[in-house]
This record gives C-alpha cells, structure tokens and sequence, in this order.
C-alpha cells in the first residue's frame, strides 16, 4: 500500500515540486469535502485541488485544518474563475485570490491557476500578469494555467518571459493530448490531467483497460492512472468512496508493459467530454 512517504513528485520549472498523483474535489459539495478531504490525507495524499468555481474551497480548508498533517508536507491547488461579468483587473485578481486563501483559511497556495483562458476576451493576459506579481510575493508559491492552447501559452511566456510550471488539462486514454503535451514538453512545463478517469462516461468498462487490469490484478482505474504516469502526467483524480480512493493511490508498485501502454494508445478518440477551450468563455 502506498504511504505519503512513497508518493514521487515531479519537479516543475521553477524550483518545487507537485506529488504525481493528487486529490481533485470537482462537483463535491463543500459539506461532503470535509469528509472525502480528510479520509483522503488519512490515506496518504498530499496534494489536494480545488477551485474558487467548485464551492467547496472552505470544506476543503477545513479538513486540511483538521488533519494534522504539517502545512510543508501539503501542496494545495486552487483556481481563479475568471468569468466574463466585468472586466478583469490586477485589484480584481487579487481581491478573487485573497477570498480563496479566506475560505481555504491558508496564508497561501502551492499552486494557483488561471482557471481557462477565454482567448476571445484576452483577459487571461493581464490576469497572468497579475499572477506573476502574486508569486513575487510568496502568497502563490507557483503559477499556471488550465486549459490553455499552445497560442496562449506562448503569449503570456512572451508577455512576462514568466513560464507556468503547469497546465491543467483534459487528459485520458479517450483524449490523450499527445500534441498538446509535446509543446508542453518543449516550453519545460508539466502536463497535469483532470478527468484522468474519464469521468464515468463508460472508459473504464473498456475491454482493453480490463484485460490489462486483470492481466496485472488491478483495477481499470489503476491501470488509466498508472498509464498517465508512465507517459508524464501528474494526474488528479476524484472520488468520495474510502475505498476507491485509496485504490488511486495505490499505483506505483506496478508497471505496464510497452505492448499495454500501445494498446492505451490506440484506444484516442481525439474527442472531449468538457469545453474546447477555443471557444469556452466563463460564465
């Protein structure tokens, strides 16, 4: 059984480091987050990620408050909604930033994110700028994106010469991202998934993922999570049953073969279960 002490991280560009596998607390009300939080430091996470948007950034900070686990042994993920009612400015970053570490009840964040990046509205560039000055300041101890296309990567980089140490993503066996994940590699920033499990939309009944998985006596959701390490990702994955997620914990003693991680491959649809974020604009 993987400890917290057994739990790899990865190194990001700017000096620190991010646990490869996380806790995501997507569309758990802030009540349950409490709950699912706590039993999920238990196990042995240590990197927790929320967002302002999910509503449950207090019941998060609750059960961080709770558990006992030093602050320097956490690495806490949070993300700016940047949503379209009214122009965004450096005052309103900050304002949305400091109501995040209010509710977290934290003097600061390991990772703070822009949350997407609207390119029809071009906020994401002032609001980087923004970001930079709050990593200046230690309150933010990294920066990045979510959903960014490699058009605005490249132009907060050459706006600030500031690179985000990662990009959180779509990102599974349906949707792998290769060309997405090679810029990633080239501008020397992390790939990280959200809905590295596909969501429940069916991936994991896949006759593929399952042969593999009893081929190595896993689950198909511990054979998806040990592909995305296997192919660079940090990955984040949601649940609020005990047992499941101790399980998504539990891969780092196994490998999958070549001839399994080929198979994955094949199964790349190139089709989204969330928002193109060509075209996705904040509501």
């Amino acid at each position: 059984m993987t400890s917290a002490n057994s739990v790899p991280n990865v190194m990001l560009n700017d000096g620190n480091s991010i646990p490869r596998i996380g806790f995501g607390v997507w569309q758990v009300p802030d009540d349950e987050a409490f709950t699912a939080v706590t039993s999920a430091l238990t196990i042995g996470y240590r990197s927790i990620d929320t967002a302002a948007i999910y509503g449950n950034e207090s019941g998060t900070g609750r059960a961080i408050a709770s558990a006992g686990v030093p602050r320097d042994e956490l690495f806490v993920t949070t993300k700016l909604w940047n949503s379209a009612d009214r122009p965004w400015t450096r005052d309103r970053v900050f304002t949305e930033f400091d109501a995040s570490l209010d509710r977290l009840g934290l003097d600061y964040v390991d990772l703070y994110l822009i949350h997407w990046p609207r390119p029809m509205r071009e906020d994401y560039r002032t609001i980087w700028q923004a970001f930079t000055e709050l990593k200046a300041d230690g309150r933010a101890r990294s920066i990045g994106v979510s959903n960014f296309e490699p058009e605005q990567l490249r132009t907060i980089i050459d706006d600030t010469g500031v690179v985000p140490v990662l990009n959180q993503i779509e990102l599974h066996p349906d949707f792998a991202q290769a060309e997405l994940r090679a810029v990633h590699e080239k501008l020397g920033l992390v790939t990280e998934a959200w809905s590295p499990l596909g969501q429940g939309q069916g991936l994991l009944d896949d006759p593929t993922l399952t042969r593999i998985a009893h081929e190595h006596e896993r689950t198909p959701a511990q054979v998806v999570l040990r592909w995305h390490l296997q192919i660079g990702n940090v990955a984040i994955p949601k649940s609020v049953t005990p047992h499941r997620i101790r399980q998504n914990l539990d891969v780092f003693d196994f490998e999958l073969a070549a001839a399994d991680l080929d198979a994955i491959a094949a199964l790349d649809t190139a089709n989204r279960l969330g928002g193109d974020p060509a075209t996705f604009d904040v509501g």
